[in-house]
C-alpha cells in the first residue's frame, strides 16, 4: 500500500519518470473505486457517524448520475483519514423517486477502500431523463442523509434549464452564505470552476470562522494527507453540504486547488517541476476523492482528465474546461506568440471539434479566468493586462474566438471564476475596435467567499468600466450567479450576500442581464 503522504525533495533530486511511476500507482490503486463490496463487508459496525462530510452527486446524464460521499467519522483527523481504519467497507446506495425513501428504483453495494480516502463514486444508470431522484446510503449501521438529484433531459429536450455556478470558497475568509441561499433553489445544476479549497495554512479560529482547529491546519498543503484534511474541514461546512445535497455538481479545479497560480509543471512557489507534480498528483487524488467525479477523471500518473462535455438536450451543451494544467507559463511579454496556449493544444482542437459538431442553442464554455480583455484603467497600455487570464495569451484567445466565428456558433456563453469579483461583457471579434462584431458573452462570477465581505463598486472597478467598453458590470461583493434559459432566451442574476464576516448574511439580486438566442450581446433585464 502506498503512504498517503508524498515526500518532496530537493530540486532535480527526482526524475520525471518516477514521479510519474509514482502517479501511476495513484492510478492503479484508484481503480478500487470500482470494487463492488460483498454483503459481510456492507454489515460490519462502525461506531461512530461516518456521513459526517455529507452526500453528493454530479456529472448527470438522460439515464443517470454519480452520486458520492465519503466515510469520516472523524473527518478532521490530523492524518487526513477521517477517523476510519486502514481497511474496506461497504456502503449500501440507494435510489428512489420520492424523498422519503420508499419507492426505491436502483440499490447496490460499493466499496469504500483506505486507498480512496474511503471515498464511494457510484455511476448509477437506467434512470428516466430530466426527473428528480433522491439518494442515500448506508454503512455500518448508519444512515446518511438524503440528496436530491436531477438527471438530464431526452438528447431531443428543449426543456428549460436552471442552473447556477460558484468559485473561490477561501474558508477562513467568511461563511458560505450564498452556498445555503442555492441550497433553496430547485436547481436541475451548480457548476464549480475552481478554488474550491486553498493550499495556505488555516489559523487556530479559522479566520472569521471562530473554530477551534490544531496547528495541523496552519500549514501550506502539500502532501496528500494534508490535502484530504483541508477537504474535509471546508466539507463540514452544512451549507456547502446542504448546497451539494440539493443538486448534481459538475466540478473542475482552478489554481488554488493545487498551489497559486501554477501553470502546467511550473510552480510560482519555488519547486522544482518534480516536486511540483508529487504536489498536483496529491491534490489531484485528494480532488477526486472529494468530489462526485466519473471513473473517467481518475488521477492517471500526475493528469487528472477533467475537460469534459455535459449535454441538456437540445437546449445547452456545457465544455467543462481546464486552464490550469496543460497551459504554458505566464509571460505577458509573449502573449501574442502563436505557439503558446492557455487549454493546451490538445484541449483546443477537443474543444473546437466539440463546438463544430453541436446542435444545441446554447454553447456554454465553463471555465476559469477572465477571457474579455481587461485593461486596468484607462490610456494604460498591456502592462495592466492579467497574464494570468486569457490576456496573457492573447493568440490562443484570438483562435478560439476566430473559431466561434468561423464554425458558426450562434449563441456562445462563457462562465469565468477566479477574480472574486462580478463582471458581465461581451466578447468581441477584436477587442481593438469596440464597433467590431459581438461573438459571444462571458459571464464573471465572483467569490462565494473569498476575499472576505467586498464591496459594491470601487475605484479599481470604475476604471475597469472607463477602459474596457465591452464591460457592462462589475461589483466585488460575494455570491454566486443563477442562470435561467430557455431556447429564446438566457437570464443571468447576479447574487451578492450583504455580508460572509458573519453567518447570518443575506443574499439579493444585485443586477439582472438576458441574451436572446441568435443575437449576441448582453441586455440589462
Amino acid at each position: 500500500m502506498l503512504s498517503s503522504t508524498l515526500s518532496f525533495q530537493s530540486s532535480g533530486s527526482l526524475s520525471r519518470r518516477r514521479v510519474l511511476a509514482i502517479g501511476g500507482g495513484l492510478a492503479a490503486l484508484a481503480g478500487l473505486s470500482q470494487l463492488t463490496a460483498d454483503r459481510s463487508e456492507a454489515a460490519e459496525r462502525i461506531a461512530d457517524y461516518p456521513f459526517r462530510l455529507g452526500v453528493a452527486s454530479g456529472d448527470p446524464e438522460p439515464d443517470g448520475v454519480v452520486l458520492w460521499t465519503r466515510l469520516a467519522p472523524d473527518a478532521l483527523a490530523e492524518d487526513g483519514r477521517g477517523g476510519m481504519p486502514p481497511r474496506r467497507y461497504g456502503v449500501r446506495w440507494e435510489v428512489a423517486e420520492d424523498e422519503a425513501m420508499r419507492r426505491i428504483v436502483r440499490s447496490g453495494i460499493a466499496t469504500a477502500t483506505p486507498e480512496l480516502g474511503h471515498s464511494v463514486h457510484v455511476e448509477v444508470h437506467g434512470l428516466r431523463p430530466g426527473r428528480e431522484y433522491w439518494y442515500r446510503f448506508r454503512a455500518g449501521g448508519h444512515d446518511s442523509p438524503v440528496g436530491r438529484t436531477k438527471t438530464a433531459p431526452e438528447p431531443w429536450s428543449r426543456s428549460a434549464l436552471s442552473f447556477a455556478f460558484a468559485s473561490c470558497q477561501n474558508f477562513p475568509n467568511g461563511h458560505y452564505v450564498a452556498y445555503r441561499h442555492m441550497a433553496q433553489q430547485d436547481l436541475d445544476l451548480v457548476l464549480h470552476l475552481g478554488d474550491y479549497i486553498y493550499e495556505g495554512g488555516v489559523d487556530a479560529k479559522a479566520g472569521v470562522r471562530n473554530m477551534s482547529l490544531s496547528p495541523a491546519h496552519n500549514a501550506e498543503i502539500l502532501t496528500l494527507a494534508q490535502y484530504r484534511l483541508r477537504y474535509s474541514l471546508y466539507k463540514s461546512d452544512p451549507d456547502l453540504q446542504a448546497a451539494h445535497a440539493a443538486a448534481p455538481w459538475a466540478v473542475t479545479l482552478d489554481d488554488h486547488d493545487v498551489e497559486n497560480n501554477w501553470a502546467g509543471e511550473r510552480s510560482t512557489n519555488g519547486l522544482s517541476p518534480e516536486n511540483l507534480l508529487r504536489r498536483r498528483a496529491a491534490a489531484f487524488r485528494a480532488l477526486y476523492e472529494n468530489q462526485p467525479l466519473r471513473a473517467s477523471s481518475l488521477p492517471r500518473a500526475t493528469d487528472l482528465r477533467l475537460y469534459r462535455t455535459l449535454r441538456y438536450g437540445q437546449l445547452a451543451t456545457f465544455h467543462v474546461l481546464d486552464t490550469r494544467q496543460y497551459r504554458d507559463r505566464q509571460d505577458l511579454r509573449r502573449r501574442t506568440d502563436p505557439q503558446r496556449s492557455l487549454l493546451g493544444f490538445e484541449q483546443e482542437r477537443w474543444l473546437l471539434d466539440q463546438l463544430g459538431r453541436s446542435t444545441a442553442t446554447w454553447d456554454v464554455l465553463a471555465q476559469q479566468v477572465m477571457m474579455m480583455r481587461r485593461i486596468g484603467r484607462p490610456g494604460a497600455g498591456f502592462e495592466t493586462l492579467d497574464e494570468d487570464a486569457w490576456d496573457g495569451y492573447e493568440a490562443s484567445r484570438d483562435r478560439l474566438l476566430r473559431g466561434l466565428v468561423e464554425r458558426r456558433v450562434a449563441n456562445p456563453v462563457v462562465l469565468t471564476g477566479d477574480v472574486h469579483a462580478n463582471f458581465a461583457g461581451n466578447l468581441k471579434k477584436n477587442f481593438d475596435d469596440p464597433d467590431s462584431a459581438t461573438v459571444g458573452v462571458e459571464l464573471v462570477g465572483t467569490s462565494i467567499s473569498s476575499g472576505g465581505n467586498g464591496t459594491d463598486l470601487d475605484n479599481t472597478g470604475r476604471d475597469y468600466l472607463a477602459a474596457n467598453p465591452h464591460l457592462m458590470f462589475h461589483n466585488k461583493q460575494r455570491g454566486y450567479v443563477r442562470c435561467q434559459v430557455t431556447a429564446e432566451q438566457w437570464r443571468a442574476d447576479f447574487l451578492v450576500a450583504d455580508r460572509v464576516s458573519t453567518a447570518d448574511g443575506t443574499v439579493t439580486v444585485r443586477k439582472s442581464f438576458v441574451v436572446q438566442a441568435g443575437r449576441p450581446g448582453l441586455q440589462e433585464a
